[in-house]
């Protein structure tokens, strides 16, 4: 891997035309500059595919694509996972923020320590909170037994080793993100979690949030290992 690879944004989205520009926005300003920014609309029956024909044309490097209908996140992710070309992925989720030096750290981040991913904490945009709080300090391969202790927003991994767990597990329709990482630390893949926060996180009408239960049924079978 050169020193300035390419890095592959993936951004599903569906009906967020309140936010996605403004996360759009956060990766076209971002530091590290070998990017390409895909973005799939997950069938949305808003204005936000419109919004994105209105500013693909404009940055060479946002590759749009659309669901004609919706498919949910995990589906749309392995999309995106597909369609990409570079050596490194990471993730952007549509109402969220990252915040102008994250992929110059993880990357730097990666390189410097030679691991397979890496991730960091955030900020919540409603309390101005740093998450995760003291579980921080804990280690990841205890805590994940009881919940996922990274924020999937912050993931970037090499792409070969995304390839080599499966990619995201699509019995999944919720807590995809969880069954992933819990496959990542099973296999024993290297990585770190940056202690300053990247990312700004939206906590409020979230997918987590408006599918809680869906959401906790799907992480008790990620941790019966379904």
């Amino acid at each position: 891997m050169n020193n300035i690879p390419l890095v592959s944004i993936l951004i599903s989205t569906y009906n967020a035309e309140d936010s996605i520009l403004n996360a759009i926005r956060s990766i076209q300003n971002q530091t590290y500059k070998n990017l390409e920014i895909l973005i799939l609309d997950d069938g949305s029956t808003d204005n936000t595919y419109k919004l994105l024909q209105s500013i693909a044309p404009k940055d060479p490097r946002i590759k749009l694509l659309r669901n004609n209908e919706n498919i949910g996140l995990t589906r749309s992710l392995n999309i995106l996972i597909n369609s990409s070309k570079g050596p490194i992925i990471a993730r952007q989720d549509a109402d969220d923020i990252s915040l102008p030096e994250r992929i110059m750290t993880q990357i730097t981040c990666i390189q410097n320590h030679n691991l397979d991913f890496c991730s960091s904490r955030a900020i919540t945009m409603n309390s101005k909170k740093k998450i995760p709080n003291l579980s921080y300090y804990f280690p990841k391969k205890f805590l994940i037994k009881f919940k996922n202790p990274f924020i999937h927003g912050t993931l970037m991994i090499k792409r070969d080793i995304l390839l080599e767990v499966g990619i995201y597990d699509e019995y999944y329709h919720y807590a995809q993100d969880y069954k992933l990482m819990i496959k990542l630390l099973n296999k024993g893949y290297s990585f770190k979690v940056v202690k300053e926060p990247l990312y700004m996180l939206n906590t409020e009408n979230n997918i987590s949030t408006l599918n809680y239960q869906e959401q906790k049924k799907y992480a008790e079978d990620a941790k019966r290992g379904k």
